[in-house]
């Protein structure tokens, strides 16, 4: 089978390697560090009828519509179309469709008057959440326990400074207490098969310290869900949110990433997004021992009963090597150092994520999160200490990374 895989990052990078095992993959556009990279529209490549699957990565073509048009085209394509992306593209609508599917979330408004939403927030007790209503790319929430800071980042959004149009609408919810962890569903657009649970640390310091970003690190399994939880997000959240979109004529096939916050009361939905996580997916992939690509093409064919119940082993740590100046201003162009070494590492894997390259092939720094460095172990302990080990394999000037990714909290 011939796989085209669409995005630039670590997240594309892990669907590569997996879905490489039993299939010959293509990535679009990739980057320098990952194998089968090319640099055109993903129009081209399925032009000649040559590609049995194209998996969409990130959520802006989803959004945009990428699936819509290549399902006209005939093609089998692993995600969205944009009335179901919609999940993602407005948090306002996500946050309706879990209302009128009876999902556990926090209580919410949506506002695009500053007057009217510092009055809602006025009327709330602390910690606030105020998030874009748009696509913000991982870095649209504010959490705070400051009522000051909670106007400001409303009056930034609503006027248009922080994030553009996508920020003209903001949604303030109530603050949920609890674990946050990530559950990543495939659906046929009936059915879904959710995939073991991880966690992604999204502040940039260590002790959760600094501004929010598109994520530091990952883990799973993790030893702290409940047992059965994946049963219980398909059939208290997953299965009443297909059954809502196909009310309202969408038949979603692709990947639904539900955020929980794991309450006393519970989990409670914290959002939908419409593309595996990043990079809290990678973790899980990595681990799987099954056929992904028998999975994801049953999904985008509507049958995932013919294919059987995927299978994980091991456990997984993955540490993001960021850019000085990350999550605000990143520095790039510079040389990276030391890949060779560290992909030598035992069970170690190091993902591109912001990754160019220089005329003469020297790999250089292109983003904010470089690299995506991920130990395999039998236990935790053994994949965080080969995750570290590869890391420090690793360098560039202003290169940072969180120390206490997996570790228990202190």
């Amino acid at each position: 089978m011939k796989v085209v895989v669409v995005g630039s990052g670590g997240r594309e990078h892990a669907l590569a390697l997996v879905l490489g095992r039993t299939a010959e993959v293509v990535v679009t556009p990739g980057n320098p560090l990952i194998p089968g990279s090319v640099p055109t529209k993903v129009e081209d490549l399925v032009a000649d009828g040559s590609v049995d699957l194209v998996v969409v990565g990130p959520e802006q073509p989803l959004v945009a519509g990428v699936a819509d048009r290549l399902r006209k085209q005939g093609v089998r394509v692993f995600g969205p179309g944009a009335e179901g992306a919609r999940l993602e593209g407005s948090k306002a609508y996500m946050k309706m469709i879990a209302e009128e599917a009876g999902l556990a979330t926090a209580a919410w408004e949506a506002f695009t008057d500053v007057d009217d939403a510092v009055r809602y927030l006025n009327g709330m007790d602390g910690p606030y959440v105020v998030k874009t209503d748009g696509l913000a790319a991982g870095k649209g929430v504010l959490v705070t326990d400051s009522l000051i800071d909670a106007v400001n980042d409303v009056r930034s959004k609503l006027g248009g400074t922080a994030f553009g149009e996508s920020g003209r609408r903001v949604v303030i919810e109530e603050a949920l207490v609890g674990p946050e962890v990530s559950v990543f569903a495939v659906c046929d657009g009936t059915r879904t098969v959710c995939l073991p649970a991880s966690q992604d640390f999204k502040r940039v310091g260590d002790g959760d310290a600094g501004p929010n970003t598109g994520g530091m690190g990952a883990w799973s399994p993790l030893p702290f869900i409940p047992e059965g939880f994946e049963e219980q997000v398909a059939r208290d959240f997953i299965e009443p949110t297909l059954a809502e979109l196909r009310q309202r004529g969408i038949d979603y096939r692709g990947v639904l990433y539900a955020g929980f916050i794991l309450t006393a009361d519970g989990p409670k939905l914290l959002e939908y997004n419409v593309r595996f996580g990043d990079p809290d997916s990678q973790v899980v992939l990595l681990r799987m021992t099954s056929d992904l690509t028998e999975l994801l093409a049953a999904a985008a064919d509507g049958d995932l009963t013919r294919v059987p119940a995927p299978t994980f082993a091991d456990a997984s740590v993955l540490v993001v090597a960021a850019s000085e100046g990350y999550p605000v201003v990143p520095r790039t162009g510079d040389a990276i150092e030391g890949l060779d070494a560290a992909a030598a590492c035992e069970g170690a894997t190091v993902l591109g994520a912001g990754v160019g390259a220089r005329p003469d092939g020297t790999l250089t720094t292109a983003g904010g999160r470089v690299l995506n460095v991920i130990g395999t172990g039998a236990t935790t302990d053994e994949a965080r200490t080969r995750a570290y080990d590869a890391l420090g394999c690793i360098s560039w000037p202003g290169e940072h990374h969180r120390t206490d990714i997996a570790l228990p909290p202190a």
